[in-house]
């Protein structure tokens, strides 16, 4: 089982988080593209590789979390799409070693009505599953013929009948996969657990991180109130990567000793 780090706020530079990384033992770092740095047209895959290098670390994608390629906007639906193809192509060319790039399942614009949210994804779910599918197909594309696997976050939207309904559909591809974060589906009251365990077999990446009523979620692992080695011993089981994902320095250091206590690191 291999540990790895989210991109920091507090350090500005992949060098400085692979650093990091390999002084605390872990082996890889989770690129944030939601940060300028790691926009699709902005990647210098044979700088990341040189660092890759020098550190012995590798890379795993998080994609930006407004991605949303089901809009019903075709330019801006496109523009999504483009956008996760751009960084397929530029790992793809320059042979970079990222076996994951991590995606949240956008939602979609709702209507707020006296007794419920209505969710325009389900209220025209056959143009959302059309877009849905062709985004789907695109990336298999794109990706057939690597290692590289499209992981979908648990979220909020995780509780929704026809995001549970899309992840079917994109599961259809072996290219796509699951991410279990233990935070977000804690906060939920363990409601999006069981999305999860419905594609159990399709798990292959954690974001794990402490979670209390009080305090929320990324906490550092032992500030919380989750069992842990329960979600440790299900990554064990599926042979997954998991980020450590807590948000400074402090936390992750601390989240590392708690790893070393136990006997993971």
């Amino acid at each position: 089982m291999q540990f790895g780090m989210p991109t920091l706020i507090e350090l500005k530079s992949t060098e400085s988080c692979a650093a990091l990384c390999r002084e605390l033992g872990l082996s890889f770092v989770e690129l944030n593209m939601n940060l300028p740095e790691y926009q699709a047209d902005k990647l210098d895959a044979n700088h990341l590789q040189e660092i890759s290098d020098e550190y012995n670390i590798y890379y795993t994608f998080h994609v930006d979390e407004n991605l949303n390629p089901f809009d019903f906007n075709k330019w801006v639906a496109k523009a999504y799409t483009d956008t996760m193809i751009a960084a397929i192509v530029n790992i793809r060319s320059k042979r970079l070693s990222v076996p994951v790039l991590n995606m949240h399942l956008n939602s979609g614009v709702w209507f707020t009505l006296p007794d419920k949210k209505a969710y325009l994804f389900e209220e025209y779910r056959d143009e959302y599953m059309q877009k849905l599918t062709a985004f789907r197909d695109v990336c298999t594309k794109a990706i057939t013929g690597t290692d590289i696997k499209i992981s979908v976050e648990n979220t909020s939207s995780f509780q929704l009948d026809f995001v549970a309904e899309g992840i079917a559909t994109l599961l259809e591809s072996p290219v796509f996969a699951l991410t279990f974060d233990t935070g977000h589906n804690a906060g939920s009251g363990f409601r999006q657990q069981s999305l999860i365990e419905r594609h159990i077999d399709r798990f292959s990446h954690m974001h794990l991180h402490d979670y209390s009523k009080a305090r929320g979620d990324h906490l550092p692992l032992g500030e919380g109130e989750l069992n842990l080695q329960k979600y440790l011993d299900l990554a064990k089981d599926h042979d997954c990567r998991v980020v450590l994902e807590v948000k400074t320095i402090e936390g992750l250091r601390q989240s590392v000793n708690w790893l070393k206590a136990r006997g993971y690191l």
